[in-house]
C-alpha cells in the first residue's frame, strides 16, 4: 500500500503511474520526498491519518490511511489503536474526530482551517432558535462545531439527513445550519422551509416545517443549473452528480444528488462512463486515480479555500512538532456526543 510506503523512489514510481494526468511531473518528486518523510513519522509517532475527499491527490493517496467524508473518517479512527490521529480535512471535522476519540491526540495540520457553513451559526443562536420554537426537535447537519452540536438534539450527515427526519416523527424540526440542504430535504420529506420569526403552525395543506438558517457552504453555492445546461450542451452523455449542499434548483437538474461517499460509490458502480461532480474540485482528480476507466469532466474551477489550507508541508510539520492539537472542552464534548451517538442509533 502506497501510504505506508517510507521509499521517495518507489512513491514516486507510484505517482508518475497514478497521478500522471494530474501532478505535474516537475512537482512529483518533491511530493513524493515528503509523502515519504510523512509516512516514516507516521510509523515513529504511531500515528493514522484521515485524508477527507477534498484533499489534493498526492495527500490523499500517498500518505491518507483512511479517506472518505467526515463522518466516515471518524468512525473509521474508532476501530484502529492508534493513539494520534491526523485529520486532513477542516477543524470542524477534526473537533467531531476528538469528540468520538476524547482519549487520543487529534492533529489538524493547519493552524485554523474554517468553513464557511460552520462559521454561519453559533451555539448562541441555537439556544435562541430554541426559546423562539420551544419543544421541536433540532436537527444539526455534522459540518458544525462543537458547541453548535452540543445544543442539538440530533446531527446527521447529507446521507442520512431524511432518514433521521423522517425517525424523529415530528411535524415541525429545527433543521439548521445549511439552508439548501435543508430545502433538498425537505423537498424529499415533504415539508415546508421557513426561517426563524415565522409561524411554525398553520402549514398550508397539513405539511410539515423545517425552520431554516440562512446558512451556506461557499463552494456548493457557486455551482448553477446554468452550468449543467451548459456542460450537457457539449456532453449529451454525462451524468451530472450534485452534493446536497448545491442549490435546490441544482440539485433536482442534476442526474443524482448524494453525499461524497455516495457520488464515489455511484461512479465505482457505473465505471466506463463520463461524469461531471458539482462539489469541490479536488475529489474528482481523486476518483480519476482510482477509477481511470471513467471520464471526469474537467470543468471545475471551484477549490475550497479552507481544505487548500492542508497541504503534505503543514502534514510533516504537525507530526514533527504535534501540532496542531484539537481540544473540546469535556462538559461540551460530552454533550455533542450524545447527538451523534443519537444519529448513529436512529441511522
Amino acid at each position: 500500500m502506497i501510504h505506508k510506503e517510507t521509499n521517495p523512489e518507489r512513491i514516486l514510481v507510484w505517482m508518475q503511474e497514478h497521478l500522471k494526468d494530474l501532478v505535474p511531473e516537475v512537482e512529483m518528486r518533491a511530493k513524493a520526498e515528503l509523502a515519504a518523510e510523512i509516512n516514516q513519522l507516521k510509523l515513529e509517532r504511531r500515528a493514522v491519518i484521515l485524508g477527507h475527499n477534498y484533499m489534493e491527490p498526492a495527500l490523499y493517496h500517498a500518505v491518507s490511511d483512511i479517506t472518505g467524508d467526515s463522518l466516515e473518517l471518524c468512525r473509521k479512527a474508532a476501530e484502529t489503536d492508534a493513539p494520534v490521529i491526523v485529520f486532513c480535512g477542516v477543524e470542524f471535522m477534526a473537533e467531531t474526530a476528538k469528540i468520538i476519540n476524547h482519549e487520543r491526540t487529534v492533529l489538524l495540520p493547519a493552524e485554523k482551517a474554517g468553513c464557511s457553513l460552520a462559521q454561519s451559526i453559533t451555539a448562541e443562536d441555537v439556544r435562541a432558535l430554541k426559546k423562539q420554537y420551544p419543544g421541536v426537535p433540532v436537527v444539526t447537519y455534522i459540518n458544525t462545531y462543537a458547541d453548535v452540536k452540543a445544543e442539538t438534539d440530533v446531527c446527521c450527515t447529507s446521507g442520512n439527513a431524511a432518514r433521521i427526519v423522517a425517525a424523529l416523527d415530528s411535524d415541525t424540526v429545527i433543521f439548521i445550519p445549511d439552508e439548501y440542504l435543508a430545502k433538498n430535504v425537505a423537498r424529499e420529506t415533504g415539508k415546508q422551509i421557513i426561517f426563524p420569526g415565522q409561524a411554525a403552525a398553520g402549514c398550508s395543506g397539513g405539511m410539515g416545517s423545517f425552520i431554516a438558517w440562512h446558512g451556506k457552504c461557499e463552494v456548493h453555492e457557486l455551482f448553477s443549473v446554468q452550468d449543467i445546461e451548459d456542460v450537457r450542451q457539449q456532453f449529451p452523455d454525462v451524468l451530472v452528480l450534485a452534493h446536497p449542499e448545491c442549490p435546490p434548483e441544482v440539485a433536482e437538474a442534476a442526474d443524482f444528488s448524494g453525499s461524497t461517499s455516495a457520488m464515489i460509490r455511484y461512479v465505482k458502480e457505473h465505471p466506463g462512463k463520463r461524469y461531471l461532480l458539482l462539489t469541490e474540485c479536488a475529489m474528482a482528480d481523486n476518483i480519476i486515480a482510482e477509477a481511470p476507466e471513467s471520464e471526469m469532466l474537467r470543468m471545475c474551477s471551484h477549490r475550497c479555500p479552507h481544505m487548500a489550507q492542508i497541504t503534505l508541508e503543514d502534514t510533516v510539520a504537525s507530526l514533527r512538532h504535534m501540532q496542531y492539537q484539537i481540544e473540546v472542552p469535556a462538559d461540551i464534548r460530552e454533550k455533542a456526543k450524545l447527538s451523534i451517538d443519537r444519529m448513529l442509533a436512529m441511522s
